[in-house]
């Protein structure tokens, strides 16, 4: 390879034998110094080997980012939202230099990417209570976004509230907050992007604008906002505990499971789908309390019980177990029947619940003498819930010791529809 004066950052022509491919040249790892690495337009990073370049020919050079002082302008006709930024790709930038991103740094920054934002609200308030990729936060980070919501609920001022989040256990947070914040008065929002901004398919700037609409809107849930389809068309606003991520990259990743959306939403108005409670004059209220001594488990075809052993030596409070479609776990007739094992556990002192490892449909114990067997030994059926609401769920009843004292109590509360995680009548 020539020598060349292109640094990271710079927009470049790598030349190959019969090949020229333009990007952004990356930094390469310390420990492959061979390499260059080059991000594409199409956002997608290549690296070719040394050896094999014929020539690298600066394009454009890049430049430092200059420190913006962006001024958020307020407007006294436009309804007041708050927001809470927490972090996830949507509240990332690029790095030019080694082709990943690094959150925002600051509220202006955010606000310099997605001014669409501000056309049809002010953001009067706006908390950080920490920037995390969603796979890096617990129970304690629910209850801090949860805290920070009921004050902003309860703020007079205040019409709705947008939390930006990663996508990959946004659904848990969703979920956490559906119970964390009781007597709901009016929209909590949580809203995504699975594609930074600096990529032109980038789904953040819809995302943002039917999550303000929402958030002025008449409903009173806790839901989550993201694109419909793969096109930049209409959002769906989907109810907190009953949404799954469902694709690891595609736009529109979230769907309602077993119930419809409740809206689509354009970025100048809203469809009713289905009906949501209303915006009202309670005061919302903060029920923050878990356990997580929890787990979920996945039980598949001759898995050992003897596993379920574990979570009695670490002292675990209950069990989500995901059964086969109607909620069947190996039995009697099996090498490895989990019957016995379950009883036993649940002579200790765990909670058992069951929910399906299908995406659609419901737990019934009661079709097949294996699930009446399963059934018998205690364990209760969740019906439709999701395994992931579910989980939170379970930590938050038994996280309140007064009905902890009480398997009755417990199997009342778990099969209570709280905040929507169930429902009598499926929906596709």
């Amino acid at each position: 390879m020539e020598k060349t004066n292109a640094i990271a950052g710079d927009y470049v022509e790598i030349h190959l034998t019969k090949l020229i491919y333009e990007g952004t040249l990356l930094e390469s790892p310390e420990n492959e110094k061979g390499i260059v690495l080059l991000k594409l337009d199409s956002g997608y990073n290549v690296g070719f080997s040394k050896k094999d370049i014929l020539e690298i020919i600066v394009l454009k050079k890049s430049k430092e980012k200059e420190i913006s002082s962006v001024e958020i302008k307020k407007d006294n006709a436009k309804p007041n939202i708050a927001m809470v930024i927490t972090g996830g790709t949507i509240a990332s930038i690029l790095d030019p230099k080694t082709g990943g991103v690094h959150p925002l740094q600051k509220p202006e920054d955010f606000f310099e990417f997605y001014p669409e934002l501000f056309e049809k609200v002010n953001v009067a308030r706006v908390e950080i209570p920490f920037m995390k990729a969603s796979e890096d936060m617990d129970f304690k980070d629910w209850q801090k976004i949860a805290k920070i919501a009921v004050e902003l609920l309860n703020d007079d001022n205040i019409r709705g509230i947008i939390i930006t989040h990663g996508t990959d256990f946004l659904h848990y947070t969703s979920a956490a907050l559906s119970f964390f914040i009781r007597n709901l008065n009016k929209p909590v929002v949580l809203t995504y992007s699975q594609r930074s901004i600096d990529r032109a398919s980038s789904d953040a700037n819809l995302n943002l604008q039917c999550s303000a609409l929402a958030a002025i809107s008449d409903i009173a849930e806790v839901i989550i906002v993201g694109h419909a389809t793969p096109n930049d068309n209409f959002c769906y606003a989907m109810p907190g505990t009953k949404v799954r991520k469902m694709h690891a990259s595609r736009r529109d990743a979230f769907k309602a499971v077993n119930t419809k959306p409740f809206a689509k939403i354009f970025p100048d108005r809203i469809e009713r789908i289905s009906e949501w409670k209303l915006r009202n004059k309670n005061k919302a209220k903060p029920d923050f309390k878990f356990e997580e001594k929890v787990a979920l488990v996945k039980v598949y075809p001759g898995q050992n019980p003897d596993i379920l052993d574990y979570y009695v030596k670490q002292k675990y409070k209950g069990l989500i177990l995901e059964l086969s479609g109607l909620g069947h776990a190996p039995t009697k007739r099996a090498r490895n029947s989990w019957t016995k094992k379950l009883k036993e556990i649940q002579n200790k002192g765990i909670i058992v619940c069951a929910v399906s490892q299908c995406i659609y449909g419901r737990v019934d114990p009661l079709v097949y003498s294996n699930g009446r067997e399963i059934l018998e030994t205690g364990v209760i059926y969740l019906e439709d819930m999701l395994a992931e609401t579910a989980l939170v769920k379970m930590g938050w009843v038994l996280g309140h010791e007064e009905w902890r004292k009480s398997k009755k109590i417990i199997k009342e509360k778990m099969l209570e529809n709280i905040s929507g995680e169930l429902n009598n009548r499926l929906e596709e």
